[in-house]
C-alpha cells in the first residue's frame, strides 16, 4: 500500500465517481482505476460497488476511509514538523467542535487564526462530544473542544468553561421560574440520541431525583430541535449557549432547572503528541474564545 493509493481511493470515494476523482488529481483515469484495483488486490477487499452513477463504498471501502484520512493527516504533519520554521506556526491544524460551539467559535476562530498564523492552514469539523474524542485518539482532529470529555491516559483535558443546561421552549408554552425535574416529566422533550452528554447529564440527574424524562423526539442536530422547540412540537434540555447560536431567539423561551444542572467545555488534546507553535497559538485562541465570549466578534454576548 502506498500513500498515492490511499489518496487516490480517497478521493474517489469522496467524489464518488472515478471520472471526478481523475479531473481533481489531473491523473488519467485508466492509471486511477489500476492503482484502486492494485489497492483491493493487495487487501483482499472489494473497496467500491461501482453503479450507473458513479460508485459508492462496501463496508470494508468506508473501514479503509475512515484510517486513510487519519495517515494521511498524520503524514502531512509530519512534513510540516520537519519542514517548519522554529518558532513560527506553519503547516495544518485540525480542530473539532461540537455543533453549537462550532456556530458560535468559527468565524471569531478563523479570523483571529487568520491574523496570529497566516503561513498556517485551519480545518474544522464538528460532531458530538462522543466522537470528539475518538477523533483526537485516531489522529484525524489536532485539539477538540468536548462536554465532559471520559479521562483517559491518552488525552490531556484543560476545563475551561461550566455551562448550564436549560429548558428552552416554544415562546409560548414557557414553563413560568425555575423547574423541577419533577415538574419536567410533564414535558414532551426533543432530545439527541443516547450517549450524548447533555442527554446524558439529564438522565442522571432525572434518575437521582426518581423521575423518568419523557422524550417525544429524538434527532441528532442541535438546529434541527431548535426549529422543532419553536414550532411547537416539543421542548429541548440543552446548554445555554444553544439560544446564543440559534437564529430567531425570540421564538424560544428559557427557563433554568432548579436542580442547577451542568456540562463543562473542556479543551482536549492527545498526550503524547508533540506540542508545536501552530497548536500552541491555536489553543490559546481558543481559551480566549471559551472564555471571554465578548471576544466572538459578530456573536451576542
Amino acid at each position: 500500500m502506498t500513500l498515492n493509493q490511499l489518496e487516490y481511493f480517497i478521493q474517489v470515494a469522496e467524489h464518488g465517481s472515478f471520472s471526478k476523482a481523475a479531473l481533481v488529481l489531473d491523473v488519467a483515469q485508466p492509471a486511477l482505476s489500476r492503482q484502486v484495483r492494485a489497492l483491493e488486490t493487495e487487501l483482499h477487499e472489494t473497496l467500491f460497488l461501482r453503479n450507473g452513477r458513479g460508485v459508492e463504498l462496501t463496508e470494508a471501502g468506508r473501514r479503509l476511509l475512515e484510517h486513510g484520512q487519519g495517515i494521511l493527516h498524520l503524514v502531512a504533519q509530519a512534513r510540516d514538523d520537519l519542514s517548519a520554521h522554529r518558532n513560527e506556526p506553519v503547516g495544518q491544524i485540525v480542530v473539532a467542535m461540537p455543533p453549537t460551539q462550532a456556530r458560535l467559535l468559527t468565524l471569531p476562530l478563523i479570523e483571529g487564526f487568520s491574523a496570529a498564523c497566516p503561513r498556517a492552514r485551519l480545518v474544522i469539523v464538528e460532531g458530538f462530544s462522543t466522537h470528539l474524542t475518538e477523533w483526537l485518539m485516531s489522529g484525524r482532529a489536532d485539539l477538540a473542544l468536548v462536554y465532559n470529555p471520559e479521562p483517559l491516559p491518552a488525552l490531556e483535558i484543560l476545563p475551561l468553561r461550566e455551562e448550564a443546561l436549560v429548558l428552552l421552549s416554544p415562546a409560548s408554552a414557557a414553563p413560568g421560574g425555575p423547574l423541577t425535574l419533577e415538574q419536567l416529566s410533564r414535558y414532551p422533550l426533543v432530545m439527541p440520541q443516547r450517549g450524548h452528554v447533555f442527554r446524558k447529564r439529564m438522565e442522571e440527574a432525572a434518575a437521582m431525583a426518581g423521575v423518568q424524562l419523557r422524550v417525544g423526539w429524538e434527532v441528532s442536530s442541535v438546529p434541527a430541535m431548535l426549529d422543532l422547540v419553536a414550532a411547537g412540537l416539543g421542548h429541548a434540555a440543552l446548554g445555554e449557549d444553544a439560544l446564543r447560536a440559534f437564529e430567531h431567539p425570540e421564538r424560544l423561551a428559557v427557563t433554568p432547572f432548579e436542580a442547577g444542572i451542568k456540562a463543562t467545555l473542556c479543551l482536549v488534546t492527545p498526550a503524547l503528541k508533540r506540542s508545536t507553535p501552530l497548536t500552541q497559538r491555536t489553543a490559546a485562541l481558543l481559551m480566549k474564545l471559551v472564555r471571554e465570549p465578548q471576544a466572538q466578534t459578530g456573536r451576542p454576548t
